[in-house]
């Protein structure tokens, strides 16, 4: 039998469930989540001897606590500003190309899954050169019952590069389009 692993032994923080992050870490994370963002490269940089896939990688498991982080408290501008403006979104109400056409619909989802009452959680995450493949379940905090889940793969040219393609399946449970209380509560750029 293989040996199961904790996907979060080589991370800054463990998103695996609720309770796990404490506060002084969470505002560290978003300061760097915004960091990042400011490093993205207008021009996609190639994979060479000067940045290679190993970075890429290790720079990929830097960015992933800050991203969990992003979501939970609801900062669409930095999950915004993780995709390239050439950005293909690929998931059953796509395919989106660029930000603008998938920007009203992620604003409900975001809406729904960072609400006050909810926590988002992510399971598993892997990573592979340039990749990132992660499993997601929002939970409702008094309930239990899981809000949404999905699965998802980032092509994720680290920190210079940001994410060109996302793929994407989801499912809600509850609501499909959040209230504008909710969507009050989305910080936009």
């Amino acid at each position: 039998m293989a040996k199961r692993i904790n996907y979060y032994q080589d991370l800054t923080a463990d998103y695996s469930k609720p309770g796990l992050i404490p506060d002084e870490l969470k505002g560290k994370l978003i300061a760097r989540g915004e960091e990042m963002v400011a490093m993205k490269e207008e021009t996609l940089p190639e994979i060479n001897s000067d940045y290679t896939l190993e970075q890429i990688e290790q720079e990929n498991k830097e960015w992933w606590p800050t991203h969990c982080e992003a979501l939970r408290q609801g900062r669409g501008d930095i999950l915004t500003g993780e995709y390239r403006d050439d950005l293909v979104y690929f998931c059953q109400d796509g395919p989106y190309q660029g930000l603008e056409q998938q920007k009203a619909r992620e604003l409900h989802w975001w809406a729904l899954i960072a609400q006050p009452g909810a926590t988002m959680v992510w399971p598993i995450v892997m990573f592979s050169g340039e990749h990132t493949y992660f499993e997601w379940k929002c939970l409702d905090d008094e309930t239990h019952e899981t809000i949404a889940k999905g699965n998802v793969t980032w092509v994720r040219r680290g920190h210079r590069g940001g994410c060109y393609l996302k793929t994407e399946q989801l499912t809600f449970y509850r609501d499909v389009f959040a209230p504008d209380e909710l969507l009050k509560l989305i910080k936009t750029a």
